[in-house]
Order: C-alpha cells, then sequence, then structure tokens
C-alpha cells in the first residue's frame, strides 16, 4: 500500500495526501528558492520529521515507563547549504522536555539516547549535522 499520493498544484506548491488516514498537507517552494514560503517546504518537513520522529520515541520510551511527557516542546531549526547542490546541512533541535515527575541523570540520559537512535536520525545522511539540546524541567 501506498503511504502518499502527491499532486502538483502549480506555482511551485504540492498537496501530499496520507493514504491510511486521509490527512493533507502542503508545501510550499521557500522564498529563497523562488517559492511563496506559505507553508512548509519539503526541506522544512525533512527536518521537522526529525524532531517529530525523536519525540515519538521518547514518547514509546515514556509509554513504558509510566511517564508523561505531554507538553514537552521542540523547536526545530534547519540550515541549508549556501552552494550548489542546495542540501540541509544541518538541524538543530532544541527540547524543552516536560514530565510529571523529576527524573534521574541516568533516566534523562536514556531519553536523550532515545531520541538520537530513532529512525529519521538514523535515515539522514552522516554529513548532516544533528544538534540535539535538552532542557530539563
Amino acid at each position: 500500500m501506498a503511504t502518499a499520493q502527491i499532486q502538483y498544484l502549480g506555482e511551485l506548491r504540492t498537496t501530499a495526501e496520507h493514504v491510511a488516514s486521509g490527512e493533507k498537507i502542503i508545501t510550499d517552494a521557500p522564498l529563497d528558492n523562488h517559492g511563496k514560503g506559505e507553508a512548509f517546504s519539503p526541506t522544512d518537513l525533512a527536518a521537522t520529521s526529525l524532531g517529530s520522529c525523536a519525540m515519538t520515541i521518547m514518547g514509546i520510551v515514556a509509554d513504558r515507563d509510566g511517564l508523561d511527557l505531554t507538553g514537552t516542546e521542540v523547536e526545530v531549526t534547519k540550515m541549508m547549504s549556501t552552494d550548489t547542490p542546495r542540501r540541509i546541512v544541518g538541524i538543530d533541535l532544541i527540547f524543552r522536555m516536560k514530565t510529571n515527575r523529576p527524573l534521574s541523570d541516568v533516566e534523562q540520559k536514556k531519553y536523550e539516547s532515545a531520541a538520537h537512535a530513532c529512525p529519521v536520525a538514523q535515515s539522514l545522511h552522516p554529513d548532516i549535522i544533528q544538534g540535539f539540546t535538552f532542557h530539563w524541567a
């Protein structure tokens, strides 16, 4: 079964539908690459996927541990190359961790390791610098 169906809408815009759920997203080319910048760009989605994936894996571990991470936020910053070919050269993630109980240093490291082990982090090209910063409440 396909994961998504994408349709080009013209003017550097696409719509993508998640086949299993029917949810849709729109992408636009960024302002610095001939686009309108009115939605996530494809490279924005790639960077955002890293943060979402890391948070999801930490959530799986937290569920197993009976820990609630509700309210945790991840700030994503994407860095693009200034030369050709145009590509992502770095992604910085800043996690503002919220937990329902204090965690020891060992527990915090367990969650940080889980974030680094997420499938997107393991799938990105090794030349892409992945910066993970955790702020524990």
